[in-house]
């Protein structure tokens, strides 16, 4: 088994979030998928950290996992008051299309896992036009149900014989986190937990606009589209994430020093 990699991180609510910029860190996970490494990755915005907040077990979940991205810009903004000056935004959407069109170069092919059938054919209908050289090794939608431990045998063996580097998990949060967890070391690809991503790529929600997202308003934009789903969530996790980070911030020495360690983690880069 491969041991775990060195990332430098930046703790946000004592939880460890990947302190590399955009472009570090979709090489980092490139070359672990060439490598077929059995790797968890986890694309952190304030829910995440506010269900690892209040549920222990989940916090393990977060802190296992190999990397973790800074999705939301309330992240992203603590990253840089703490430390990580240059920090920038690891979204899902992003991670998405920049590991689709790097993938169809590098040869890696790619399983989607989750979701619902007319999402996936709707996703593979724009993936085949954006990325025609892409190999899609599967698309498979599951159940609401957990499943039984031969249908889950039978998934593992799929991904395997396919032999896709890349697992794209379409869950939410935290049942695919969850997920990547319990399948680490058995699956041996690079898992991405992307749940809101794939309705949005296929068209059936639609995207923030790029100033809304840039002012870390886009929950408010999903929320406008789906306000009795999100209600509770946002009422819930935002005021808490709030003043947990205020308590973070105040109770720091300093939240200035800056990270020297991207320098000396990379000294590779795949073309």
């Amino acid at each position: 088994m491969v041991g775990r990699a060195f990332l430098p991180t930046q703790k946000v609510l004592d939880f460890p979030i990947t302190a590399l910029r955009f472009d570090d860190q979709i090489q980092t996970i490139l070359r672990w998928a060439i490598a077929r490494e059995s790797k968890t990755v986890c694309v952190a915005n304030v829910h995440m950290l506010m269900e690892a907040h209040w549920n222990p077990d989940f916090a393990m979940v977060l802190r296992n996992s190999d990397l973790v991205t800074p999705d939301g810009m309330p992240l992203v903004w603590m990253m840089r008051l703490m430390g990580a000056r240059y920090q920038d935004r690891v979204a899902g959407m992003d991670i998405f299309t920049a590991i689709c069109e790097l993938a169809q170069k590098l040869d890696i092919s790619i399983f989607f896992v989750g979701s619902q059938g007319e999402i996936l054919s709707k996703m593979r209908q724009k993936i085949e036009q954006e990325f025609p050289e892409l190999k899609i090794a599967a698309m498979e939608p599951l159940p609401f149900r957990p499943l039984t431990k031969s249908e889950d045998e039978a998934l593992i063996e799929k991904i395997h014989a396919s032999g896709a580097g890349l697992v794209l998990v379409s869950l939410g949060c935290p049942k695919q986190e969850r997920w990547m967890a319990q399948h680490k070391d058995r699956i041996q690809s690079v898992m991405i937990g992307l749940g809101g991503v794939f309705p949005v790529y296929a068209g059936i929600q639609k995207r923030a606009p790029r100033v809304v997202r840039d002012f870390g308003l886009e929950w408010l934009y999903r929320w406008l589209q789906e306000p009795r789903r999100l209600w509770q969530r946002y009422t819930t996790t935002i005021p808490a994430f709030v003043l947990l980070a205020l308590r973070q911030l105040l109770a720091s020495s300093s939240f200035s020093t800056p990270l020297h360690i991207r320098e000396r983690y990379l000294g590779w880069r795949l073309e």
